[in-house]
């Protein structure tokens, strides 16, 4: 009886065993099929955001280009349709993080969002103007139940290098994924700043077409710039096998880390634009001095070519004023505003402003502040786009809020 006894109870044991293992193997079966379904839920919602982003335009279908409020949220162009984002509601999209990233200007009291910190341009949107992410995600029915960012970047690195003066040459580098592209077609615009005695400066332009070499990078020569000093900007709009990019360079003669005259964005509408002194802004001690100025708007053309806009735009600022140019280009027209200003007879500089960021090329992110850190899974979709015909990759980047 007792061997009996003994049989019965190691019996009972393995059995017991048995089934906490199946126990076990049910429960993480269970969890794995439970956290299978979550997974397909964020890969599925990332998606969707994706499309939305890309092949909406949103409510109103031109929000971005206008002063009307934001019904619906989506970033497709509405002029062009397909994988094409507006460049305007993009220069919309308040991608400052902190309240430090913002620009106050005292002049309007107004708080301003630069959707991309690239030296040598800003695009400076007043702030009550900007989608913040809680509204984009309210929008998107999202709020609350997931997180996400945007991430936009070209898909070529056109890289612009001074190479030497007397006379100017500079070199422009095409990358793909890392590689040097040869073959590819550059179309250039050389915009020198000059002055005559003292007067207003005035933008003496010079354009062309060229090509990389093997090392997919080539030297372009201006033998009529002949200052050891020159003040310019130029920008290098490279297209090779259909793809397309933009790169650009500012060099200055007036001393300062920054730029003397800043422009801010007013109204969207009627393309009302506010030209004013920097230290007025940042209070640099370094741009203490009186410029004078003067602002003209240059439309860029399908093909990437340049027509000028003459603004009538000429005056002088004073640092400590709060005193300010109103200007207004063509709403309608993707272009740059290129603003050049003199110090002295020999210092000299210039800044440019996009009217629609793909005429300058932007690499900016929007979204959450809090990162997607401690999730269990974060979905990601990518998708090849272009911005005022500019090559460019959005990423966007979802995980789940909560339980």
């Amino acid at each position: 009886m007792a061997g009996a006894t003994i049989d019965h109870m190691i019996s009972l044991t393995i059995l017991v065993a048995a089934l906490l293992i199946a126990m076990m193997s049910f429960n993480q079966m269970f969890s794995s099929a439970v956290a299978y379904e979550t997974n397909t839920q964020v890969a599925t919602k990332a998606m969707d955001i994706m499309n939305t982003l890309c092949l909406s335009p949103g409510s109103p279908t031109d929000w971005g280009a206008t002063n009307e409020t934001v019904l619906g949220f989506g970033l497709q162009d509405p002029t062009v349709g397909g994988y094409a984002l507006s460049p305007y509601s993009i220069m919309r999209l308040k991608t400052a993080q902190t309240d430090s990233q913002l620009v106050y200007y005292p002049g309007t009291d107004l708080y301003y969002n630069n959707v991309t910190s690239t030296s040598g341009y800003t695009a400076l949107t007043p702030l009550g103007d900007c989608i913040n992410y809680t509204t984009a995600s309210e929008l998107l029915g999202i709020d609350g139940s997931y997180g996400f960012n945007i991430n936009i970047q070209p898909t070529l690195a056109v890289e612009v290098t001074p190479v030497s003066t007397k006379p100017l040459v500079l070199n422009v580098a095409v990358r793909g994924s890392g590689l040097p592209l040869s073959g590819a077609i550059v179309n250039y615009h050389l915009l020198e700043v000059d002055t005559k005695l003292g007067q207003f400066p005035y933008i003496i332009p010079i354009s062309d077409e060229t090509i990389t070499g093997p090392s997919g990078s080539v030297n372009i020569t201006f033998p009529d710039v002949m200052e050891l000093e020159p003040t310019y900007t130029f920008t290098a709009y490279v297209n090779v096998g259909g793809v397309t990019g933009v790169g650009y360079y500012t060099h200055n003669t007036a001393d300062g880390d920054l730029s003397y005259i800043t422009p801010l964005i007013q109204d969207y509408d009627n393309g009302t634009i506010l030209i004013a002194h920097s230290w007025d802004i940042f209070q640099d001690a370094g741009i203490q001095a009186e410029v004078k100025f003067n602002a003209t708007f240059y439309i860029l053309t399908s093909d990437f070519e340049l027509q000028p806009v003459p603004l009538d735009a000429s005056d002088h600022l004073n640092w400590g004023s709060n005193d300010y140019f109103v200007t207004y280009i063509p709403p309608s027209e993707t272009g740059f505003l290129v603003i050049s200003y003199l110090k002295s007879a020999v210092e000299m500089g210039s800044i440019m402003m996009p009217w629609g960021v793909g005429s300058l090329g932007v690499t900016t992110s929007f979204g959450s502040s809090v990162d997607s850190y401690g999730s269990d899974f974060v979905a990601t979709e990518v998708r090849l786009v272009t911005i005022d015909g500019i090559s460019y990759r959005v990423q966007v980047s979802t995980w789940k809020l909560g339980n």
